[in-house]
């Protein structure tokens, strides 16, 4: 069988300006890198403004499990099949962390025939938007502790130093270390950290800026630090804000790429959904919506986590309103929810189908809950029965909605013409009944306690009183009506990652909670979840390699 990359290189992509051609983009608003990748210019995004929007699809996921699910595989595989039967469709996506692609989870372009390419490029530096984020995050922290080098005129309390640096490579070393080591030429000592790129608030700032202006006013807002008054320190009155704008004001330009069957794709930023909020931009959104009568996206791991946040982080800063629901699942993930180890996978067992099922209808439930209705997309692998997927259909047939067989992987967009059908049949009703979960007036730790007991099924929330006590501190200083975004385990609805299927009466446990005020949204990490992963036993970075002629091998 051949792999990913091998699939991918045979793909025979069009140049970039035909993928513009396509969606009526001018040759002069696409700033070329290359001959497959271009980034859309600022003046033609303005003036996209004035035209309608298509209709938003969110492709979202079960829990994600060992055994695989295929959410971005599905996106673009629904996206080709779209085009296939004579939809205007433009696949909006994240970028590839450089952390899971040398790490363990690997890239993020899809699989078998229905990837984005060129995919190598993608999955490594692609336009180097990862890379100025990290230089501008990285840049703020240096001049934060140039600032108290050079007398500390702010008068910032060391030990309330919140700004950590950033690098988008999984090291677990870099968690937790002091730096300022080695006498007064090395500046002062205080305690600090990495977290991984995708997890720092620059990201998060240019998923949610407007444009250029709006770009530049969140980097002034970002807290650094606090003086022993407990006053905040920020990127602004550092003086900071302008430089790393003029790191950024490209990676601020959305990425225009194609599929394997020469969809167009809008490809830009990616915060990941366990430590951050999940989404591409909004800038990508938006232009995706301007040029498509048909826009699909997708939200990190499963929908308690990057649906939740698309929904009520994304869509609620940024006024979109999505008009449905489509949640990728797998039998094998199911059947490993209902207690099967992963070796036994490809052996028919109704039972664990349905106990593991649970977690698949725990999902459509709370999809719905936000007003949206919710096809389910049956990603197929070879070792499912017909009973099996007869099981399926006939329990989320009972939940009124359905379940469609996908083979996009083995044969790309025709693959899912039939999901693709329905999608378009459930668009024609033109429901818009879309409502976020909670109100912007409620208190920030009554938001957490009701995602929790809403999405999460929980019995409530713990949390330490110095969390408590921040929490209403940032209320008093005005930050109060900001959504909330949970960081916790993709693996389960719970902070456990053991407990599959969909537990309930769990606590929610708050070990921190962060302010990220030029994003503009309240962080609370819960669990044992780290913002800097580690590598695993086995690195996918120990089987890669480039030949002689410069092809890479083991990237995946």
């Amino acid at each position: 069988m051949d792999s990913d990359v091998e699939i991918a290189r045979r793909a025979r992509m069009l140049p970039v300006n035909a993928i513009g051609e396509k969606l009526g983009i001018p040759a002069d608003a696409l700033i070329p890198y290359g001959h497959s990748k271009a980034k859309i210019a600022a003046p033609y995004l303005k003036a996209l403004g004035a035209r309608p929007d298509g209709d938003l699809v969110l492709v979202t996921a079960m829990n994600p499990t060992p055994a695989g699910e295929g959410k971005t595989t599905t996106t673009v595989g629904l996206g080709d099949a779209l085009t296939r039967i004579g939809k205007r469709a433009v696949i909006a996506l994240r970028e590839p962390s450089l952390g899971p692609c040398f790490g363990q989870k690997g890239g993020a372009t899809g699989g078998g025939y229905a990837q984005v390419v060129p995919m190598d490029d993608i999955n490594l530096h692609f336009t180097g938007d990862f890379h100025a984020i990290t230089a501008a995050h990285n840049l703020l922290a240096a001049m934060l502790d140039n600032h108290i080098h050079w007398g500390n005129a702010l008068g910032i309390d060391v030990r309330r130093i919140r700004w950590r640096r950033a690098l988008d490579v999984n090291d677990r070393n870099l968690r937790e270390l002091v730096t300022g080591m080695g006498g007064p030429a090395n500046g002062v000592p205080a305690q600090g950290g990495f977290d991984i790129t995708v997890a720092s608030e620059v990201m998060a700032i240019l998923c949610l800026a407007d444009d250029l202006a709006d770009l530049k006013a969140r980097l002034a807002r970002i807290i650094v630090a606090e003086t022993r008054e407990r006053k905040p320190v920020t990127a602004g009155d550092l003086k900071a804000d302008g430089a790393m704008a003029v790191l950024l004001k490209d990676a601020l330009l959305p990425n225009l790429v194609q599929t394997m069957e020469n969809t167009p794709a809008i490809v830009h930023l990616g915060p990941f959904a366990n430590i951050a909020h999940g989404c591409n931009s909004v800038a990508a959104t938006r232009a995706a919506l301007k040029l498509g009568d048909i826009v699909v996206t997708e939200a990190g791991f499963g929908a308690d986590l990057g649906a939740q946040k698309f929904f009520d982080i994304k869509c609620r800063l940024a006024g979109l309103k999505p008009r449905m629901a489509v949640l990728v699942a797998t039998i094998r993930s199911m059947k490993m929810n209902g207690g099967v180890a992963k070796g036994d996978l490809g052996k028919e067992d109704i039972e664990a189908l349905q106990r593991g099922a649970v977690n698949v209808q725990r999902h459509i439930e709370n999809l719905r809950g936000y007003g949206l209705p919710v096809i389910v997309a049956l990603n197929h692998f070879t070792s499912d029965t017909q009973a099996e997927v007869d099981t399926v259909k006939r329990i989320v047939g009972a939940m009124g909605t359905q379940a469609i067989v996908c083979r996009h992987w083995a044969d790309g967009g025709k693959g899912a013409e039939e999901l693709a059908h329905a999608v378009v049949a459930q668009l024609a009703k033109k429901e818009d009944r879309f409502a976020v979960l909670y109100d912007d007036a409620l208190p920030l730790l009554d938001k957490i306690e009701t995602t929790a007991k809403r999405i999460y099924r929980a019995s409530g929330v713990s949390a330490p009183a110095k969390v408590t006590a921040q929490l209403k501190r940032w209320e008093e200083a005005g930050y109060g009506r900001l959504p909330v975004c949970i960081a916790k385990t993709q693996y389960s609805f719970s902070t456990d990652p053991t407990k599959l299927g969909a537990p309930e009466g769990h606590v929610l446990d708050i070990r921190e909670v962060r302010l990220a005020a030029g994003a503009g949204f309240v962080v609370a990490i819960c669990g044992d979840l780290m913002t800097m992963p580690g590598l695993p036993r086995q690195p996918a970075a120990e089987l890669m390699s480039v030949d002689v002629d410069g092809n890479i091998h083991g990237l995946s």
